[in-house]
């Protein structure tokens, strides 16, 4: 192929498939400002007056019907019902990323204040953009959602699809590496570490409209690297899934799965034998 060709080809897909310039910037400038409303921790500066943050929520809102066009087919009617909608909701989404908060601070002996999980804890900024994401996804938003999500996973390294229904509160605890499924269930007050999957047993695409991933009861711990696979597969409320532990099948409520380990002590007279380990 030559250049012309290739030329016109790419000008045929970006018609056919933008989505509007500096959209990822955009997104991200979106979630700041909305994380600088709700808490000001995140704010540049100071809002010193409800007439001041009453004004920044309408801007808020006129920022988000326009982000939302491309998505819902150009039509801005849609787009200004979904953001007011949206913007309606905040109240009771910022009640529950304080509940998240508040419930990373009890867990954590290493937490010294709300402040401080607000301002340097990567678990409670991957919460709360997921709450935003989940709110929009909600709403039926293709695409934008998933932006969100993306972008509090390459900060965080928590990777929490929209889709999936978190409970209150939510409390992750360390958090790179964390995987949560679009159709993944987790109750109220549930707590989950590093490097947890809760993932599908199967990538088929003829799932996509499924039950693919995990349900988590209330009351759950997920220690650090424990992967939990399937739709059908349910953990029970007030139950202990202990770390690396490989579950593809439910446990009943009030279960402590673990993984047993062999400890193996070595005489004096080996001691001095040489182990080669081949990674």
């Amino acid at each position: 192929m030559n250049l012309h060709a290739f030329a016109e080809q790419l000008k045929e897909r970006r018609e056919t498939h933008a989505l509007g310039p500096q959209l990822k910037e955009s997104t991200e400038e979106f979630v700041d400002n909305l994380l600088a409303l709700l808490f000001p921790h995140f704010c540049k500066e100071e809002l010193s007056s409800v007439e001041e943050i009453t004004a920044r929520l309408t801007l808020l809102q006129r920022d988000l019907s326009t982000l939302l066009e491309p998505f819902l087919a150009e039509t801005s009617d849609e787009a200004q019902k979904v953001a007011r909608t949206f913007v309606e909701t905040l109240p009771v989404i910022h009640e529950r990323l304080w509940k998240d908060a508040e419930a990373i601070l009890e867990g954590d002996p290493a937490a010294e204040s709300l402040d401080e999980v607000m301002l340097a804890y990567p678990g409670f900024l991957a919460i709360a953009i997921y709450r935003f994401a989940h709110e929009l996804y909600r709403l039926r938003v293709p695409i934008f959602p998933r932006l969100l999500t993306e972008y509090a996973h390459r900060m965080t390294g928590v990777d929490i699809h929209p889709g999936a229904n978190i409970g209150t509160p939510f409390a992750i605890d360390h958090g790179t590496g964390i995987v949560i499924g679009e159709s993944t269930i987790i109750g109220n007050n549930v707590k989950i570490y590093q490097g947890v999957t809760l993932g599908a047993l199967s990538v088929d695409k003829k799932m996509a409209n499924s039950k693919r991933h995990p349900t988590i009861e209330d009351n759950v711990v997920i220690y650090a690297q424990a992967v939990i696979l399937g739709g059908a597969t349910r953990v029970g409320h007030h139950s202990i899934i202990g770390g690396n532990v490989w579950l593809t099948e439910s446990v009943p409520s009030y279960s402590f799965v673990h993984v047993e380990h062999n400890t193996l002590v070595r005489s004096q007279d080996d001691a001095n034998v040489n182990v080669n380990f081949v990674i």
